[in-house]
């Protein structure tokens, strides 16, 4: 078994949706120091780690992962035992109407951070050297699209259908070379739709919530019949944990919920929660409407997480009900983080706390 938990991780993009529930994991239940590496695009929000944030075992480095040499700084300065790679722009739609950013973020910024942890790695000594992992943290979207049966495996062939997930793929592939042609110890993991707290409300989740008790429209791509499996955030940051832990260096794990859900289900059952928790004269439902579908809108996603069941002993604790029940009470508990990021006020919020370039 690794020991890489009782040591210093560097995390990129820790202060987004996974990235954030990761680093409260690694601060709540391990002994890790956790060195968060985030550029605070505008779904980094450091106000989902202020029950962190003066942890001693915690440091915050405000670095685009683009930059070589403040990233080849990081490495020298903290001397990590491992990476969690998990910065990335991740929105599909944005990924459609504006590309660039997300080839420079999710192929230049994953060739930066390999080469960086390649030449780090090369220079350590035996031990700590047999104990390094970069451990890259993917998407189901790199796989395409399914028909009605059949999942996706580590196996399967990339057919990646949009600009996100083939500029994930790209990255997925990246990782592998450095692999393949270095030596790097690099392990892979693939997940299916997260949900959950501190969700950024451009998602379909936090969107729907939102939009329903603000009484506006509750907008399904098409007929609502596209199909994604739904993984709680908190489950997939157990499954990463366990991964970088225990994980066998060069391979692949694919994370998912075994929660297959049409898009109408899924605001359907918002919906119904809702109604249960926010009564109001109306259902929830009705306002529901359908809009034109988005171009080349993958029909389905399954994945089979068989592999790191068996092998590591991984399984998800939450059901999609109990989850989704925790997610719905957590925003309707939390309408100061949600109003923050609506307006921007957090954007303001870091200016004023987090204005060194260094947070510790």
């Amino acid at each position: 078994m690794n020991k890489i938990l009782g040591q210093t991780i560097l995390v990129t993009g820790g202060a987004g949706f996974i990235g954030s529930t990761l680093v409260r994991q690694l601060i709540a239940d391990s002994t890790a120091t956790v060195i968060n590496v985030d550029k605070l695009t505008y779904a980094g929000n450091l106000q989902s780690l202020i029950e962190v944030a003066n942890h001693p075992r915690y440091r915050f480095e405000h670095v685009d992962i683009c930059d070589a040499v403040a990233i080849n700084r990081l490495f020298h300065e903290y001397q990590p035992d491992a990476v969690m790679h998990l910065a990335a722009e991740s929105h599909v739609d944005r990924s459609i109407s504006g590309p660039a950013t997300f080839i420079e973020t999710n192929i230049v910024g994953t060739y930066t951070l390999l080469e960086a942890a390649r030449v780090y790695w090369s220079g350590l000594a035996a031990p700590r050297k047999n104990v390094f992992r970069f451990h890259h943290i993917s998407t189901d979207e790199v796989y395409g699209s399914l028909g009605d049966t059949g999942f996706f495996t580590e196996d399967t062939a990339y057919q990646p259908n949009s600009p996100y997930s083939a500029s994930k793929a790209a990255a997925d592939h990246l990782v592998r070379a450095w692999h393949h042609t270095y030596g790097l110890p690099v392990v892979t993991t693939n997940c299916s739709n997260n949900y959950g707290p501190y969700h950024f409300p451009e998602k379909l989740i936090p969107l729907v919530i939102l939009n329903a008790v603000n009484k506006k429209p509750l907008p399904i791509y098409g007929k609502g019949d596209n199909i994604r499996d739904w993984l709680y955030v908190e489950d997939h940051a157990r499954a990463l944990r366990l991964v970088l832990e225990r994980g066998q260096v060069g391979e692949v794990y694919n994370i998912g919920g075994w929660n297959e859900k049409t898009n109408l289900q899924v605001v359907q059952a918002i919906c119904a929660l809702l109604d249960e928790l926010r009564p109001q004269d109306e259902p929830y439902a009705s306002l529901i409407t359908y809009v034109p579908d988005r171009p080349g809108h993958d029909r389905r996603y399954a994945i089979d997480a068989s592999k790191i069941a068996r092998e590591l002993g991984w399984k998800p604790l939450e059901t999609f009900d109990t989850g989704l029940r925790k997610t719905v009470q957590w925003y309707l508990a939390n309408t100061a983080w949600v109003d923050a990021v609506i307006s921007g006020e957090y954007q303001n919020w870091i200016e004023q706390n987090y204005s060194d370039r260094k947070i510790s």
